[in-house]
């Protein structure tokens, strides 16, 4: 060997050992923990969140790369004595260390805010939209378990003017309005007990997502707002379950590992309305049936032997065939049943007839994920989800068989693509498919009469969207747009989305929302005892028509595609455990019809093309003091207005949801695993149309006013809830609770129509609200 060769070998030796060498100080030099957390981003494709003055001057070494991410976060927590919370599966935020756990903890961090957005379990996040995590949830009045739907009726700006989870309205919209997600499948039945309770067992969700405004691209339809139900997505290998009872039903849940890739979750609710009367179930029967055929029995007439129970089972199968590569398989159904017995003396004769009413909304679903990279994964869905509303009504007096079907099929495909370059720039974009069918049947025996009408739409949408941060996470700009396209109507529709947040004076946030939408799935009402008057609203497709068009006989009426614009601006103060928020909006949506609206006026039988627009202001106020006690106090104001060209003389009137002045205060007190909360609730009444004092006797008809020129009284509501949690061994944990809704009992009118008797006279029909409602509830987790 020459010496030059020798010379070249050693030069190459000893250049690699300095290298090596180098590389190892380098893992064992401390370095900014900013640039550590930017590497640790990029190599376990996570995020952490955290207030500047954090981790300033923190400093530590490079951690090695075998770690998992459960390793990682103890090694972090250990070499820089600060707490690291793993909010999800990617985010995780950082906090100072506190001696005692604050349960009422409000912390800004980069990317998210988290702050226990009016009580525990509830947080406001920087895209503007709110997340409620049932498993953490504290509590609110009247309220003993964390109903997803009727949780969400705390925030500002969303309100049931008639107490129903199945007509909640968001900024001024009806329900229908409100796209419903259950694990990304929609969803068209929202309610158990035709709409007190949620559909959607709360003990097995994850995350529920509200959105009111400057939704995602992803996402289409629901014109008002995005209710995004989230189950648990990750194995951890550890099994759980739980038990539970309480007035209304009683449920059972269970996670179970079945290998370490595979998991199983399943749970299962079912009343106890049909085995055992309570007080509960008395209130929640006189409310839900009060002005339903059930309760409108003729002296000829009675209805009894009456049976109502609902359940509802859902499941997910869990497999991880790799480490970049997830399989996710989705089950949902939940139903509702009534029957009951007609009984009549016809001729000196008994007869009996069964009328019923059946319910129900199922789903199936596959997901598959892969990451393709640290920075790059994709996700495709496949779902089915159908709805069926059968009900089948006798009237003895009139030898009358009626039967009404309601059938929607919903399937649906989406494919989705999701980069995150750094922390400052990620795209997300993708396409969907989506096949939505909707029938309706009516079948009357006398005379006879028989309608069959099936709409089908097939659309396209190809979204993006871009996220930006700037190096100070003071500035976030979202923005991005998603082009549908609909093959019956040969319609395209371009629709921009926009969120904006400035973070200034360190505990300031401005933000803009802004976007468009359309749908083209609604609800109307033909008649209000369709249904057995229990549940009027039938599912329909948008036909695009403008006027009334006849074929084969039958009136096809005009349903347009729907769709709105919005756009906000907000302004948010958060310290020292006070938070202020104001935001203002305005919204306006074309191609409503009469029909979706629910006139019991002049306006009920007519059909009619128009739109409403509202502005309105949110303002909330949240203070905690200690870890002990959470008060707040909301407020909403809006000016709600319909505009049909062909009614009203082509006036401005307002909108049936026109509540103007919504007010609630509450607080909420935690120590020790007993938890407390009071509230009051209070807004002005929804608008009514008065009859004409000036009635024609000979009019077989009713003279009204002009349109919901009047108002209901005010509607006042106090309640009161408590909980208790306790362990009863190493590994079983007992919760018991009691909750009264409407405390005072206060008689409050939600709507008032008029009819007009046989005599020609009118006849004033009010519906009460729910009188004072107890409840109580033992809960097991193991």
């Amino acid at each position: 060997m020459s010496r030059k060769v020798l010379l070249s070998f050693f030069s190459i030796v000893f250049f690699l050992n300095v290298s090596s060498l180098k590389a190892q100080n380098t893992q064992k030099e401390k370095q900014p923990l900013s640039t550590i957390l930017n590497i640790l981003e990029a190599r376990h494709n996570i995020s952490f969140s955290y207030a500047d003055e954090t981790i300033k001057d923190k400093e530590t070494t490079l951690p090695s790369e075998d770690l998992t991410l459960v390793n990682l976060l103890e090694f972090l927590k250990e070499k820089i004595k600060l707490d690291f919370e793993l909010l999800d599966s990617r985010f995780i935020a950082i906090k100072r260390l506190e001696k005692e756990k604050d349960n009422y903890r409000v912390q800004k961090l980069k990317e998210i805010v988290v702050t226990n957005y009016l009580t525990n379990g509830i947080t406001k996040l920087n895209d503007g939209s709110i997340s409620i995590k049932p498993e953490s949830f504290g509590i609110l009045p009247g309220l003993i378990e964390p109903d997803v739907l009727q949780t969400i009726q705390a925030l500002p700006g969303v309100l049931s003017t008639d107490e129903k989870v199945s007509n909640i309205n968001v900024r001024g919209g009806t329900h229908d309005q409100n796209l419903l997600l259950w694990d990304g499948i929609k969803m068209y039945q929202s309610g158990h007990f035709f709409g007190l309770i949620s559909a959607f067992n709360p003990h097995t969700t994850k995350r529920v997502n509200i959105y009111k405004n400057g939704t995602s691209a992803k996402y289409g339809d629901g014109i008002s707002s995005i209710i995004d139900i989230e189950l648990p997505n990750d194995i951890d290998n550890e099994f759980k379950g739980g038990i539970g009872f309480n007035l209304i039903n009683t449920d059972a849940y269970v996670k179970i590992p079945l290998s370490k890739k595979t998991e199983l979750q399943l749970s299962t609710r079912r009343s106890v309305t049909d085995l055992v009367i309570t007080p509960t179930y008395d209130q929640y029967l006189k409310r839900v049936f009060e002005d339903s055929d059930f309760s409108k029995s003729s002296n000829n007439s009675i209805s009894q032997n009456e049976t109502f129970y609902f359940y509802d089972i859902n499941a997910k199968f869990l497999y991880d065939i790799s480490k970049k590569d997830k399989i996710r398989f989705h089950l949902l159904n939940v139903n509702n049943k009534l029957n009951y017995d007609e009984q009549s003396t016809i001729n000196d004769r008994d007869e009996a007839l069964n009328s019923k009413l059946s319910q129900q909304n199922s789903a199936i679903g596959l997901t598959y994920t892969r990451d393709w990279t640290n920075k790059l994964s994709t996700t495709y869905q496949v779902y089915v989800s159908n709805y069926d509303l059968d009900a089948t009504n006798y009237d003895i007096f009139n030898d009358q068989r009626l039967i009404q079907e309601n059938e929607v099929y919903d399937g649906s495909s989406r494919f989705d693509i999701n980069y995150k370059h750094n922390r400052y720039l990620k795209i997300n974009g993708g396409y969907q498919f989506s096949e939505v069918g909707i029938s309706n049947l009516e079948d009357v025996n006398n005379p006879a009469f028989r309608s069959f009408i099936k709409n089908v739409i097939r659309s396209h949408a190809f979204y993006a969207e871009t996220s930006l941060l700037s190096n100070n996470a003071k500035t976030k700009l979202k923005i991005g747009g998603r082009l549908n396209y609909i093959n019956k109507f040969k319609l395209f529709l371009a629709e921009p989305r926009l969120r904006f947040s400035q973070r200034f004076l360190n505990n300031f946030k401005f933000e803009v929302l802004g976007e468009f939408k359309h749908q083209t799935t609604s609800q109307i009402i033909d008649l209000q005892n369709d249904f057995l008057g229990i549940e009027n609203r039938r599912w329909v497709l948008s036909n695009n028509n403008e006027e009334n068009i006849v074929i084969n006989n039958k009136t096809i009426y005009p349903v347009p595609v729907i769709k709105s614009k919005q756009l906000s601006a907000g302004i948010h103060y958060n310290k020292n455990k006070l938070l202020i928020s104001a935001e203002a909006y305005i919204k306006k949506v074309d191609g409503i019809t009469t029909r979706s609206q629910g006139f019991q006026n002049q306006y009920q039988f007519i059909n009619s093309i128009g739109s409403y627009e509202i502005q309105g202001v949110d303002f909330l106020l949240n203070k905690q003091f200690g870890n002990i006690l959470s008060s707040w106090i909301s407020y909403s104001y809006n000016d709600n207005n319909y505009i049909f060209p062909s009614l009203n003389d082509g006036k401005k009137f307002p909108n049936n949801a026109d509540i103007k002045h919504t007010f609630s205060f509450a607080g909420a007190y935690t120590q020790n695993g007993l938890k407390l909360a009071l509230g009051l609730n209070w807004h002005t009444g929804k608008p009514i149309t008065l009859p004409s004092s000036n009635q024609d006797s000979n009019d077989r008809g009713i003279t009204y006013t002009n349109p919901n020129s009047a108002n209901l009284d005010d509607y006042l509501r106090a309640d009161c809830s408590a909980t208790y949690n306790f362990n009863i061994s190493d590994v079983t944990r007992a919760t018991i609770g009691a909750s009264v809704w409407n405390v005072l009992n206060k008689k409050n009118i939600i709507n008032t129509y008029y009819t007009l008797n046989d005599n020609n006279e009118i006849n004033t029909v009010e519906n009460e609200s729910l009188g004072i409602t107890p409840n109580v509830s033992l809960r097991l987790q193991f």
